[in-house]
């Protein structure tokens, strides 16, 4: 590949604030002094001027002066997915291709030496404004009680609470009561688990319900879901409104004070309410948030003013409405049901107290204006449930305790105890209410006198305020929640003609557009005034979000993503399937036509979605569950020709296994993180004439695919055949997969033989590792110390094209085996060690050195390989590199980026000796490996070193021995600190270190492979992504 012609670099490098060019790169390494090579006594403590400027690339690293960059928050910000390249992060070609000056990409940012691998202030990761410009003021952000557990708390209690409980609770008597009560707080306390785990599972945004749904199970059912769920709350708005008015209304009545009709009266009441409380919602959260407490202290008066009542001994005129104050007889009779009317039965009344359980999402339906949504949610909707069933269970139990069932209310039937002809549980407290019970014309006692709660009180008229309370905000809570909901949806332009509703205002981008909407359309619903038609309709519409959420979280987790990794662990998947299949089956007890119509609806509107099919990519457990079927079909389907084709974002792999009998802890390895769970390809290369070698391919695929499947690895086997092993493998790594179903990992065993192998041979492997890179693949390469091809104790077949004397290099080729004889104990530890990762590991230790971002495979894949049984006791261990002085900062903003990603890492180890000089000995074995690759030149004229080198493309001259020096140091470095950390863990994962193509040989790049992992018992997989991002700490 021709190099573009290199500018002369100016006196005064160029610069921009806080980056440094490819250019000035491009300088120092023609200069023959590397960016990660400083000048002898210079570090990054020193006060002698380098070629950057302050903002020096020693904080991008942990004191070396290189492209690479250590693991930051910032390089994982708003990135959609794997692929995204990110911020700050070098890419690929930057790292291991000629640096050449780029006028499209010229700086590469460099991060804030105050704050590198540190977390952003709140909101960095959004687009920052125009310069110059005054900065935004700090939104108004919730915590978990005023934000979550009040606001639930509120919507869920309601009218039912005052008017109908007592009634219920004279129905089916204290005990169906409470088991109705517990009913229907499991369906919502096993969606309120649901949704704390999905709304754990990354950064939650606002959109509430929507937004959850949506990037669980995709746009398809979110966005119908979403379309009626603010529908529905923007009709609620309605349904509170009007029973607040309804109430004023018959207050109106009592005192002959009517302003128009009965019906005109609610419409206007009703209509100058709602019109108030959209002031409260306009002028912002925080006063609609002080408004809530206010709502939330009239109930709680309200509550202690009943429970006052009930202790407080009764007057004539109380015991006359058949209310006693506590008594075992009272409790005893009203414990039993006694049905009456038509409604009359247990899931008659289960229907009318069930819509009093709900409001569950009133927190997460402002979840884009929470501090912590991750905690917030979970915490206070789980809290609220908890205290809102406790109100319900002692309201039942205590009013069950004090008042009889009937009661006429009239002085007159006061009678003496023990009076004949008189029946009932009264007659004992010297009433007498058996004529009316007969003819079932009393006006009083539970099961006849809604108002039950209000004549038990203290003071009635708090009942009242407490109605009041309930309503209006149950009231408020949906008004706030249609339009963030409908706001979020707006913004995803998943249907047409809506986007104008989606527009934010002020620092806390106040839906207002959407408020008017839903103004609109709860105006439109109380002009009715007679909403019993609508209301069922309402609570099927809640029903179906609430079976949507335990369904997102069952699907979520059935489908085993890497990506639903809930920091709330106390959900169950078969108890959210559960809670989807009771809510549908409530909606259907509930009312069955208004069910029909809530699925019709949504049918209609997922057809319209995947009909348009619109271009959004969130992740969805959809996506992850096509995936896992087509790859379940494709084993099965191994043995014919037919094939699935689709896609997943995750380590799927092309492993050179060879044969893979050849190498089974490499194929073990690799099988252990990818079964279940992304595509594994084992690759074999065959050297030598085609002709020849088509027949032994037919031949031995079929045995290769059984023996996978004999091993219970769930991969695929392939092979081709080349004049050498590099084309081969380079065609592997083009044609390999299926559609969109490819490798994006190149797998293969360390070349242990690569000091006494031919030279070709070589440079043929550290070719696959380049050519790898430039097909963007990640690379894994595997280590272990009693080497991985254990062809010498099966006597199988070995590469013909290498010397007989030769042991197996570690590459995915097959040949003929050498003969003689071999060592009995080398052999029995090349058996041990082919089922290494087929045993129990123990309470061992995964060490990972992730000492430059690679986007994030070097964690994926010991984390991969934790979550399976025979690793799950091993303790993760991370080490990264830092400055002595700053080992505080750093440990924090590492632990702070791990625990965004949640992959359960808490262990982590700062390195600040990483910069120190290696031993003189360990220096000398360095000089010693590379001794015999040297070409000794002299720092000769570059054509002499050319000539030199013809035919030797591997020989090292002295000028890149010079060059690479801190960097080979550095590897000599970091072996002494592998063997003081990690001697004894049950397995290594180290970031792959990059040679540059073209600037360091084939041999040098080996010495240092060689001198990075010798000496190590466990094994060791050096790692090295494609430099975008393979995790996320977002849904989307």
């Amino acid at each position: 590949m021709a190099e573009l012609p290199i500018p002369e670099l100016p006196t005064a490098p160029a610069r921009c604030s806080g980056r440094f060019t490819i250019s000035t790169l491009l300088g120092m390494e023609e200069s023959g002094r590397g960016p990660y090579a400083p000048t002898e006594g210079a570090g990054c403590d020193s006060t002698q001027p380098t070629h950057l400027s302050g903002s020096t690339l020693c904080t991008r690293t942990f004191g070396y002066n290189t492209v690479d960059v250590v693991p930051a928050y910032e390089h994982y910000a708003n990135s959609k997915g794997v692929g995204d390249a990110g911020k700050g992060r070098p890419s690929l070609a930057d790292l291991h291709s000629i640096l050449k000056p780029d006028p499209g990409r010229l700086c590469v940012p460099v991060s804030d030496p105050q704050r590198s691998n540190g977390l952003p202030e709140a909101g960095l990761e959004e687009a920052a404004g125009e310069p110059g410009r005054a900065p935004a003021p700090e939104p108004v952000r919730f915590g978990w009680v005023k934000g979550v557990m009040i606001r639930c708390m509120l919507n869920i209690w309601g009218v039912i609470l005052y008017l109908r409980l007592p009634w219920i609770t004279a129905q089916a008597g204290i005990a169906l009561t409470w088991l109705i009560i517990l009913m229907s707080v499991t369906v919502t306390t096993i969606t309120g688990l649901s949704i704390s785990a999905i709304s754990t599972n990354g950064k939650v945004k606002s959109g509430g319900t929507y937004f959850l749904i949506s990037r669980s199970l995709g746009p398809e059912l979110g966005g119908s879901i979403g379309l009626i769920f603010a529908f529905a709350n923007a009709v609620a708005v309605a349904m509170h409104t009007v029973g607040f008015a309804e109430t004023v209304r018959d207050l109106l009545q009592e005192h002959n004070s009517l302003i128009v009709d009965p019906t005109n009266d609610i419409r206007i009441i009703g209509v100058v309410t709602v019109t108030v409380l959209l002031g409260i919602s306009l002028a912002g959260m925080e006063w609609e948030a002080k408004a809530q407490i206010l709502f939330f202290l009239v109930i709680l008066v309200s509550f202690i003013n009943y429970l006052v009542g009930t202790v407080i001994p009764a007057t004539a005129e109380k015991q006359a409405k058949g209310f006693f104050s506590y008594r075992a007889d009272i409790f005893a009779q009203n414990f039993v049901p006694s049905w009456r009317g038509p409604e009359g039965s247990f899931f008659g009344l289960f229907s009318i107290f069930f819509p009093s359980a709900t409001g569950i999402l009133a927190g997460a339906n402002i979840s884009g204006d929470l501090k912590d949504p991750a905690v917030a949610i979970p915490k206070g909707t789980l809290m609220a449930i908890f205290w809102t069933t406790v109100s319900y269970l002692v309201l039942s139990a205590t009013i069950g305790a004090c008042v009889v069932r009937d009661a006429s209310g009239s002085l007159n039937d006061s009678v003496a105890v023990g009076s004949p002809g008189c029946e009932g549980l009264a007659c004992s407290f010297g009433w007498n209410f058996t004529a009316c019970a007969q003819r079932q014309s009393c006006r009083y006692g539970l099961s006849n006198y809604y108002q039950s709660m209000s004549m038990v009180s203290g003071f009635g008229p708090l009942i009242t305020a407490g109605i009041f309370g309930a309503t209006l905000s149950s009231a408020l809570a949906c008004l706030v929640s249609a339009p963030k909901v409908f706001q979020c949806l707006c913004r995803d332009q998943l249907y047409p003609l809506i986007g104008f509703f989606g527009k934010g205002y002020g620092r806390n981008s106040e839906p207002i557009r959407g408020y008017m909407l839903t103004y609109v359309i709860a105006v439109g619903f109380i002009l009715i005034a007679e909403l019993n038609a609508i209301a069922p309709i309402i609570s099927n519409f809640f029903l179906c979000s609430y079976a949507l959420i335990n369904f997102s979280c069952f699907h979520a987790s059935i489908t085993n993503s890497p990506g639903w990794r809930p920091s709330f662990r106390y959900y169950s998947k078969w108890a959210a399937l559960f809670g989807a299949t009771i809510s549908v089956v409530i909606m259907f007890l509930l009312t069955w036509w208004a069910a029909l119509i809530a699925f019709g609806i949504v049918i209609f509107l997922l057809g319209y979605v995947l009909y348009k099919k619109p271009d959004v990519n969130w992740g969805s457990s959809m996506q992850a569950s096509s995936y896992n079927m087509a790859l379940s079909y494709s084993v099965g389907l191994s043995e014919v020709d037919e094939h699935i084709k689709n896609y997943r974002q995750g380590p799927q792999c092309l492993v050179l296994t060879g044969p893979p009998n050849f190498r089974p802890a490499l194929v073990d390895f690799v099988g252990t993180f990818t079964k279940n769970l992304s595509l594994m390809l084992c690759g074999n290369v065959l050297i030598g004439p085609w002709k020849q070698k088509m027949p032994e391919s037919r031949l031995t695929a079929d045995g290769h695919t059984k023996w996978l499947m004999k091993r219970k690895i769930k991969a695929f086997y392939t092979d081709v055949v080349a004049e050498d092993l590099r084309s081969g493998v380079q065609m592997l790594i083009q044609a390999a997969g299926l559609g969109k179903m490819r490798p994006n990992i190149l797998v293969l065993g360390y070349k242990r033989n690569w000091q006494t192998a031919s030279p070709q041979s070589l440079e043929d492997y550290v070719g696959i590792l380049h050519d790898a890179f430039d097909f963007k693949y990640g690379v894994c390469l595997m280590r272990m110390k009693e080497g991985l091809n254990i062809s010498r104790v099966m006597q199988a077949h070995v590469n013909p094209t290498f010397e007989a004397a030769e042991h197996p290099e570690e590459n995915g080729t097959s040949g003929r085996a050498a003969p003689g004889t071999a060592d009995p104990a080398a052999l029995a530890g090349e058996q041990q060690a082919s089922t290494v990762f087929q045993s129990e590991q123990g309470k061992k230790t995964i060490d990972i050195y992730w000492l430059f971002d690679d986007g994030g495979l070097t964690l994926l894949i010991p984390y991969l390989l934790g979550r399976k049984k025979r690793w799950g006791k091993c303790k993760i261990r991370v080490f990264v590199g830092g400055q002595i002085n700053r080992m505080d900062e750093e440990r924090k903003a590492i632990v702070s980026l791990l625990s965004k990603f949640r992959l359960g890492f808490h262990e982590v180890h700062i390195l600040p000796d990483i910069n120190q000089k290696p031993r003189p000995e360990h220096i000398k074995r360095f000089d010693d490996l590379i001794a015999p690759f040297r070409l000794n030149d002299g720092f000769k004229d570059e054509a002499v070193v050319n000539e030199m080198r013809q035919g030797s493309p591997w020989k090292i001259s002295d000028e890149e021995v010079d060059k690479n020096r801190a960097k080979s140091l550095r590897q000599v470095r970091l072996n002494e600190i592998l063997l003081d950390y990690s001697q004894d863990a049950a397995l290594v994962a180290i970031t792959l270190p990059i040679g540059r193509k073209g600037r360091c040989p084939s041999s040098l790049y080996m010495a240092w492979l060689e001198t990075l992992s010798q000496d190590l018992r466990p094994p060791v997989i050096l790692t090295r992504g494609n430099q975008e991002n393979v995790l996320t700490f977002y849904c989307q």
